[in-house]
């Protein structure tokens, strides 16, 4: 998680954007508000998943082969500034492919192998740099993959820090709008009587920029008029 010294940095990121809805109670000479702030901010953690794969008919020979490809992918993280121990290695898997009841005849390697390398670090923007440098595995004979089970996730840890801001900023808003109420009914704005807030929540920008995050939190005030 990112210290509150950066705080202002990653307010910097989006312009903090405020909106509220206000409903005036005649009976009960009340007026209820909700104030919404919302900031756009940069992901502080990621995870990556690098999933090798191949096929053989000889398990030892396959083994050996995903075994060197596994120690190029490492030392291609490692040579980038990736550290150890941002680094973890699953087990590799094995599924004998012609062991299945309706299994295809036409199979030509028996044996698939599966490895996972998880890249979990807090450098979001050397990790980026290096998905897009992904070619140069390639150009070493290493493919890739990534499917359902295996998804790059951007994370954002630093709510606490921004949850103070924010919710001055819903609150004060949510005020503001309470006494453009009271001033258009002609009365004066009163205490509070009741206030809320929702919970925060935290969502992609959009589907192509999932490393860029939205923090939304939203309170609900109600006043007094007199």
């Amino acid at each position: 998680m990112k210290n509150s010294t950066n705080f202002w940095g990653m307010l910097a990121l989006g312009v903090c954007l405020i909106m509220a809805v206000g409903k005036f109670t005649n009976s009960k000479r009340t007026v209820y508000v909700k104030g919404l702030a919302t900031c756009e901010v940069e992901a502080d953690h990621v995870i990556w998943p690098l999933v090798i794969r191949d096929v053989d008919n000889n398990l030892q020979s396959l083994y050996s082969t995903m075994n060197g490809k596994t120690e190029s992918v490492i030392g291609f993280l490692k040579s980038n500034g990736i550290a150890e121990d941002e680094i973890s290695v699953t087990s590799p898997s094995v599924t004998d492919r012609k062991a299945y009841e309706y299994a295809n005849e036409n199979i030509v390697s028996r044996y698939q192998m599966q490895q996972v390398i998880t890249v979990s670090s807090d450098n979001v923007d050397k990790v980026r740099g290096l998905m897009v440098r992904q070619g140069e595995l390639l150009a070493q004979g290493i493919a890739t993959t990534t499917d359902y089970e295996y998804q790059v996730s951007f994370d954002f840890n630093g709510l606490n820090d921004l949850k103070p801001r924010m919710v001055e900023t819903a609150t004060r808003n949510a005020r503001e709008v309470a006494q453009k109420f009271a001033d258009d009914s002609g009365s004066r704005l009163g205490k509070i009587q009741t206030a809320s807030q929702g919970q925060f929540s935290i969502s992609n920008r959009d589907s192509n920029t999932p490393w860029i995050k939205v923090v939304r939190v939203v309170t609900s005030v109600t006043y007094y008029l007199k």
